[in-house]
């Protein structure tokens, strides 16, 4: 299996290659016929950095004020990959001054002089697709003040770029990267002279693939809330562009839209962030509200599972569920075992959080974020509820995908009188210890208080000869398990009541109350909270309730409650620091 994919791997980018060369010999385009209004939202710290010359790679920061962006990093780094597809020039136009300007021409200049002959690794579909997309959203930022020659080999590098896509789009991986191929496709072709032919079959493939690969219920096949979101926008992108030119949006493009907006509503918080699972973060401030409007689509959130997340509200709490198995094969390269683990947030400030993804601080840190002990949720000690694939099955180490998934998941949503519940099961640790992990939460009519249980039991009798075996194995000691609830870094949180409480406060002034009425252990520890844009790991705290399950059954029930002197609302004014870089303060 690895082997045949190593071989297709080198055979695409073998083709890649072979077609960028080809392409760079393409009649130049000779001009805008059209020019989209500036959609990408940047990150105006980030651009601050760059024009300082300070670059964030890897969970490392780089400093060089005289290099280029071209010749930091080792070449072959996922992280110096990534900006081939030059998302940093969105960064640098949200800056906007005469010294972004600058550094975002010599840039672009550069890639032209060194890559534009089809050389480098910056030529695969996605990222050709990305790279298309910022040069044509930010071209009069781009050409202000450009010499005559530097305008031609500009438009000359898009008119081969758009050929290489045309050429390629298909190898793209389904999902996002097709979408951003074909979405480059569509912007090429609006905008660019002589490139109108690509506009149909762009839009043709980007309809097929609306249909098969946006499920009837708007996810996508890797449960990433937020690459959902960048697979949206590129819609809404798309749709604005044909508008603008008069042209109809087709309408599996528009069907799907539609299908996915009550779906990202549905992962948002209370605080506009959407639920951090499956290697997605929050977003970029003000992305989803931004996308959300230039869709055009008002219906409210449905009840149900959403991408398979539950979700939870009342008053001005909400709270999001892990309710589904995670993806399976090549869509699970990013995914969590995070099966039944919740995020709560209250107003604007997140409570209860997973620690995310730390993909951008290096190998170690990008599996720790993956495995279950990260999520709020129960885990057995040295057992994710999915596993990762050894190095030489199923994937690089580079890229693991999780095997061992749990087969069934069950999520029930009901009413309550005084609230609304959730019922979830997972058998992940059904073939190693022949247990179902069972979580039931309640939150009430108000917001005010989530109510858990958390239970580990054999369901049958051969259930129960595997729980007697790995008893035997950890010489009838009982099996190890944690529930961890992730705090966020600006929840203070202090041992309360003689060891019986943990109080934590939100900087908005609410108190909330963690206290259980069982045997286990309850203990304040350190955790972190993996933020992308971060220098490092954000330091933060956990509750965890550990224990031994040493019968068929082990329960463990738990309250988290608004103290009750804190009102049902507060004027929140204080900044959330949502968006502030380390590097900043």
């Amino acid at each position: 299996m690895a082997r045949r994919q190593t071989w297709t791997a080198q055979s695409t980018a073998f083709m890649d290659r072979v077609h960028a060369r080809l392409a760079a010999r393409a009649r130049p385009a000779t001009g805008l016929v059209s020019a989209p209004e500036p959609r990408t939202i940047g990150h105006f710290a980030r651009g601050r950095q760059l024009v300082a010359g300070n670059f964030l790679l890897g969970g490392l920061l780089i400093e060089a004020q005289r290099r280029s962006i071209w010749d930091i990093g080792d070449p072959a780094d996922p992280y110096v990959i990534a900006l081939q597809g030059c998302s940093w020039l969105d960064d640098l136009a949200a800056v906007g001054d005469a010294k972004a300007r600058e550094r975002a021409q010599s840039w672009v200049t550069e890639w032209i002089a060194r890559f534009g002959n089809g050389a480098g690794p910056g030529w695969t579909p996605e990222l050709t697709g990305r790279r298309l997309i910022r040069w044509i959203n930010h071209a009069f930022f781009l050409l202000r003040g450009l010499e005559k020659d530097q305008t031609d080999a500009f438009y000359a590098s898009l008119a081969s770029q758009t050929l290489y896509l045309s050429r390629r789009w298909k190898t793209a991986r389904a999902g996002l990267h097709r979408f951003e191929a074909l979405t480059g496709m569509v912007y090429a072709g609006l905008t660019l002279s002589g490139m109108e032919k690509h506009v149909t079959p762009a839009l043709t493939a980007l309809s097929r693939d609306c249909e098969t690969a946006i499920s009837d219920q708007g996810g996508i096949a890797t449960r990433n809330p937020e690459e959902l979101l960048e697979v949206f926008t590129l819609f809404t992108w798309a749709t604005q562009a044909l508008t603008e030119v008069d042209q109809t949006p087709p309408q599996p493009l528009l069907a799907a839209i539609g299908r996915i907006a009550p779906t990202l509503r549905a992962l948002r918080h209370a605080d506009s962030g959407l639920a951090r699972f499956h290697g997605g973060g929050r977003g970029l401030e003000g992305q989803l509200d931004h996308a959300l409007a230039a869709s055009g689509q008002r219906g409210r959130t449905s009840t149900g599972l959403h991408m398979g997340f539950a979700r939870l509200a009342a008053g001005r709490t909400t709270v999001i569920i892990d309710a589904a198995a995670p993806p399976s094969g090549r869509d699970s390269v990013e995914a969590h075992a995070s099966t039944l683990a919740f995020e709560l947030t209250s107003g604007r400030r997140p409570l209860i959080v997973n620690c995310g993804s730390g993909a951008t601080f290096g190998a170690e840190w990008r599996r720790a974020g993956r495995a279950t002990p990260s999520h709020s949720t129960l885990g057995i000690d040295g057992y994710s509820s999915s596993r990762l694939a050894p190095p030489g099955k199923g994937a690089s180490s580079a890229q693991e995908w999780l095997v061992d998934t749990p087969s069934r998941v069950i999520c029930e949503q009901s009413e309550l009188a005084d609230g609304h519940r959730a019922e979830l099961a997972h058998d992940g640790w059904l073939r190693t210890h022949g247990l179902t992990h069972a979580r039931t939460l309640d939150l009430s009519n108000d917001g005010r208080a989530l109510a858990g249980e958390d239970l580990l039991t054999t369901l049958a009798t051969a259930d129960q000869t595997r729980f007697d075996r790995a008893l035997d194995f950890e010489k009838r000691k009982g099996i190890a398990f944690s529930i961890r609830f992730h705090l966020h870094p600006d929840v203070d949180a202090a041992i309360d009541l003689g060891g019986t409480a943990i109080s934590l406060a939100l900087k908005s002034g609410e108190v909330w109350i963690f206290r259980h009425d069982s045997t286990v252990n309850m203990t304040l520890e350190p955790s972190v909270y993996l933020e992308n844009g971060r220098l490092r790991p954000r330091p933060t705290q956990q509750v965890v309730l550990s224990g031994r399950a040493i019968s068929y059954a082990t329960r463990v029930r738990w309250t988290l409650a608004k103290a009750q002197d804190t009102p049902n609302a507060l004027r929140d004014l204080a900044p959330s620091g949502r968006g502030i870089d380390e590097i900043e303060e």
